[in-house]
């Protein structure tokens, strides 16, 4: 079996906006994430966890679903090999580490580390 895909996330200018939108489209409980515009969605033990929130300054957002890998340096470099370019990180989140690339044809994906 391959790494499996672990999360996905909406991530854009506006937090709130978007969590609303999302929490009445499709009937999502939202929960907040202490320290930082971002909300974690319970899906009740159905599919993929994912989150919706905000972009860093100067990122546009995106749509994107994340692979659980264990080396995410190897994992971006790669991704560079096959034809993909770094975006950002690593950076350090609670429990592990993201990281974000995008394919050849521009298509954003992240990777993600657990610790713990």
């Amino acid at each position: 079996m391959g790494n499996p895909t672990m999360w996905f996330e909406v991530v854009g200018k506006d937090h709130q906006v978007l969590k609303g939108f999302y929490s009445e489209l499709f009937d999502w409980q939202l929960t907040d994430m202490g320290g930082m515009p971002y909300s974690a969605v319970d899906t009740g033990g159905e599919g993929i966890p994912g989150g919706v929130g905000a972009a860093p300054e100067g990122h546009p957002g995106h749509v994107t679903f994340y692979v659980q890998v264990d080396d995410l340096e190897a994992a971006l470099a790669k991704a560079e090999r096959l034809g993909g370019k770094r975006g950002m990180g690593p950076i350090d989140i609670p429990n592990g580490q993201i990281a974000l690339f995008t394919d050849p044809e521009g298509h954003e994906i992240g990777l993600m580390t657990q610790s713990g």
